[in-house]
């Protein structure tokens, strides 16, 4: 028996409660290589269920799978300057084969624009080949700095979607199409809300026209970018010579666009929903929906033979583990809780007796006894209530969080009380960057809807009318 450690109050320390959290949920262990990481079961089990989903999703909307080459020829990076200047301090080199030095450096990729720029130049000829539509799951290498597990890895998984488009109201609508689908995924399968938007000027993808964000709200009250789409117009179209016969039978500049989201995404779902005892994980996207615990078997052999029927049982319909190992019913319980299994069953030989077993939910832990014959049936009931009543505490949350504030003193202090702030203005980059100077806080995005004022403000910084909302907060 592997004794858990004890995790840290999320309210006393929240950078090492997520750690702790990490480390006792059997979620990763460190890589050989600084700022790498091992998804352990645990954890890749929740990527492939992201994965399950999307895929599915992705292939209603007409989205195909490719699988591009990880090397990038140096004179490919160089050749959209906006965008080697944005990931420049990233990028990881490969100068030697052996003992042999490269004669032009590659690069492993930090993203696929480029790559994908090259592949639609070998494709397309007419209007009549376009759209494109794109989606490859793979991994990239950005050499940051500082790390933290799923948030910010020198390497980590994601989907990258690119199109290729005729026409830029076209390319337009579907990026926000993707910005409103992942919105749509997290509330839905991740039981977490966000605020959706358009980035500012000086916090939009690199090489894009504009980039559209979905915010999520840990519970620290900082911010963590949980999705982006970019419309890239004809940035990389004009850098690639990428052209079409259009209509008119002219040659002109495609339209493209790329969206994705990451394994961060773990990281959102742990700092949402988990507490002191552990990861919460909605029902929607748990590997693990039940876990049944088999307790004293040698005092009532009714024990693992309701265990078995339970296991069969249940699988037809649900996600399940048994634990028959021979530890004290208090490490399986808190085993459970840790791993974040929305509902665990305890059969111990005083409730089979009494053709109960004892059924526990791991969002709000409580207890209760329900009779073995209709305990499938009320687990189904309890896990969509679970999933929509982490959704609406998540939401809740967010919503008391979040202020609208019409001067910079109330804004600093908001900020310092680690809250959304929404604020009318019409700064630019330089003032952006002296609100992150003095506040720590950077422009999350331009709300679309969800808690924007419809009326003019005055921007805080002018002085002059503004209808351009901004949302403002401390980010991971």
């Amino acid at each position: 028996m592997k004794k858990l450690d004890k995790i840290t109050p999320w309210k006393e320390d929240f950078a090492q409660w997520y750690v702790d959290v990490i480390k006792n949920g059997q979620l990763i262990e460190y890589g050989p290589v600084k700022g790498t990481i091992i998804f352990k079961p645990n954890s890749y089990a929740i990527w492939e269920n992201i994965q399950t989903e999307l895929n599915r999703k992705f292939k209603q909307k007409g989205i195909q799978n490719v699988y591009l080459p990880m090397l990038i020829p140096d004179f490919f990076i160089n050749t959209e300057k906006e965008h080697v200047a944005g990931f420049a301090p990233e990028l990881v080199t490969v100068t030697h084969i052996g003992d042999k030095k490269l004669h032009n450096n590659l690069y492993i990729r930090p993203t696929s624009e480029v790559l994908f720029a090259d592949l639609f130049k070998k494709n397309i000829e007419s209007y009549k080949d376009l759209p494109l539509i794109y989606n490859q799951w793979t991994s990239v290498m950005r050499w940051e700095k500082t790390t933290n597990p799923f948030l910010r890895n020198s390497e980590f998984l994601w989907q990258e979607g690119h199109t290729i488009h005729s026409e830029a109201t076209e390319a337009r609508k579907l990026t926000r199409d993707m910005i409103k689908l992942y919105e749509k995924f997290l509330r839905k399968y991740l039981a977490i809300p966000t605020i959706i938007g358009k980035k500012t000027p000086r916090e939009k993808f690199a090489g894009a026209c504009s980039t559209y964000t979905i915010e999520a709200m840990m519970k620290d009250g900082k911010a963590l970018q949980s999705g982006t789409s970019h419309y890239l117009a004809q940035n990389f179209s004009r850098a690639f010579k990428i052209t079409f016969t259009n209509k008119k039978n002219e040659d002109e500049f495609a339209y493209q666009t790329s969206w994705g989201l990451s394994t961060r995404l773990l990281g959102a779902l742990i700092m949402t929903h988990g507490d002191d005892s552990g990861i919460v994980i909605p029902p929607k996207i748990a590997p693990i929906q039940v876990d049944i615990l088999e307790l004293f078997p040698s005092k009532n052999p009714k024990v693992s033979k309701t265990v078995d029927h339970l296991e069969k049982w249940l699988l037809k319909k649900l996600r399940v583990r048994v634990d028959r190992s021979d530890n004290l019913p208090g490490y399986k319980a808190a085993n459970s809780e840790i791993q974040g299994v929305p509902i665990r069953v305890e059969v111990g030989p005083k409730d089979v007796e009494e053709g109960v077993v004892t059924v526990v939910r791991r969002d709000t832990f409580e207890k209760e006894k329900v009779k073995i014959e209709i305990v499938r049936e009320w687990i189904e009931e309890k896990l969509i209530q679970i999933q929509e009543q982490m959704y609406q505490r998540a939401k809740e949350r967010l919503e008391a969080n979040t202020v609208i504030v019409s001067n910079y003193e109330d804004f600093k202090k908001e900020i310092a009380n680690n809250k959304f702030v929404i604020i009318p203005f019409n700064g630019d980059e330089k003032e952006e960057e002296r609100i992150q100077k003095e506040t720590g806080a950077t422009a999350r995005c331009i709300p679309f809807k969800y808690l924007k004022p419809t009326d003019e403000g005055t921007c805080i910084f002018s002085r002059k009318p503004s209808k351009r909302y901004v949302l403002f907060a401390k980010a991971y």
